[in-house]
């Protein structure tokens, strides 16, 4: 199992490290100064095309995310947490790619692997899905696809 997670987290870490180069290099930035996506404004500009994407992977994807989304790492009272609440978003394509960044955050900042992995058959299943997702927010944007792929 380790070694197949470590594979997937890899596999996580590059897909996630060209979408988010693919969508400042769309226009999907914060203007100016720090180079930082905007990942409200593209959530907003695939909102509906979200919603009509009719493959089974992607509708597994959304429904597990929904339905037992990733916890989100705290500080309370000196002691690290996990956090259950829901993003303040209005908009499921938001809520949806807040979750996919929560399991890219708690990869990269050690909270589901500190030498060894936590909870490894849940952590395979999030970063499977969130990866299902990201790669339906490419088809559903050709400008960020196409600066995904040059």
């Amino acid at each position: 199992m380790d070694a197949r997670l470590n594979n997937r987290a890899v596999e996580m870490f590059r897909l996630f490290a060209r979408f988010e180069y693919a969508l400042k290099a769309a226009g999907f930035h914060n203007g100016r100064g720090d180079a930082k996506p905007d990942w409200r404004a593209f959530a907003e500009s695939v909102a509906r095309n979200f919603e009509q994407i009719d493959d089974k992977a992607f509708a597994e994807a959304v429904a597990y995310i929904k339905a037992r989304p990733p916890k989100k790492q705290i500080i309370k009272d000196g002691l690290l947490e996990w956090d259950e609440s829901a993003p303040k978003t209005d908009l499921e394509a938001d809520c949806l790619l807040i979750y996919v960044r929560r399991v890219r955050n708690n990869l990269f900042h050690g909270g589901k692997f500190n030498g060894r992995w936590f909870a490894p058959e849940r952590s395979d299943v999030l970063l499977r899905h969130s990866m299902t997702i990201l790669r339906a927010c490419l088809n559903a944007s050709p400008a960020v696809k196409k600066a995904f792929n040059s």
